[in-house]
């Protein structure tokens, strides 16, 4: 006989077939593992920088309608300076538990004057692309000092806005976001930037 022992060659000797995974319970575990992080991610994005609001009323018609649903950037003004014709969301001055939509038109240290619907910015007219002529109002507002770090705000529908020209400038902690994006109605999708 020779030294080399032979080894069985049944189908019973053959190499172990590896078991295969409990695929349910593997499954179910990556599924919950990724719906735990997308709700936390979501909430992080919600909590921290966007917060999807409905437009209430007609002040800023016609770029933004009664009952649109935008998306708007919480985190931005953290980063950069709010600017002249930027659609602000802020905490209504004289009752905070509401809140208001409107564009910057005033920065902080300007003076703000209305003469025949028209705006003027320390004496200067300030050019309103985004305002038809249909909602002008043509009335006359005197002169306004924008305090320092208040913001005078107006809704692009003139004749039907409750805005700075009727309780005065928004404080800077008051407004918590900048509305950036449309998504409903979906003919309406789109930026507002």
């Amino acid at each position: 006989m020779s030294d080399i022992e032979q080894w069985p060659t049944t189908s019973a000797d053959a190499l172990p077939v590896p078991r295969k995974p409990a695929w349910g319970l593997f499954n179910t575990r990556f599924w919950l593992r990724d719906l735990i992080l997308s709700i936390l991610l979501a909430f992080i994005v919600i909590v921290f920088l966007y917060q999807p609001v409905q437009v209430e009323g007609t002040s800023m018609m016609p770029r933004l309608e009664n009952h649109e649903r935008i998306f708007i950037n919480k985190f931005v003004y953290r980063l950069e300076p709010i600017q002249r014709g930027d659609i602000v969301v802020f905490w209504y001055p004289l009752d905070p538990s509401k809140s208001y939509i409107k564009r910057v038109i005033g920065l902080p240290d300007e003076t703000v004057a209305i003469r025949e619907g028209r705006v003027y910015i320390n004496g200067r007219p300030l050019l309103e692309r985004y305002i038809p002529p249909g909602y002008l109002d043509h009335e006359d507002y005197p002169p306004t000092a924008v305090p320092p770090e208040h913001f005078f705000v107006l809704g692009d529908h003139r004749i039907s806005s409750n805005d700075s020209r009727v309780w005065g400038t928004v404080d800077r902690k008051y407004i918590y976001g900048k509305a950036v994006f449309v998504y409903w109605p979906f003919n309406q999708l789109g930026s507002l930037e």
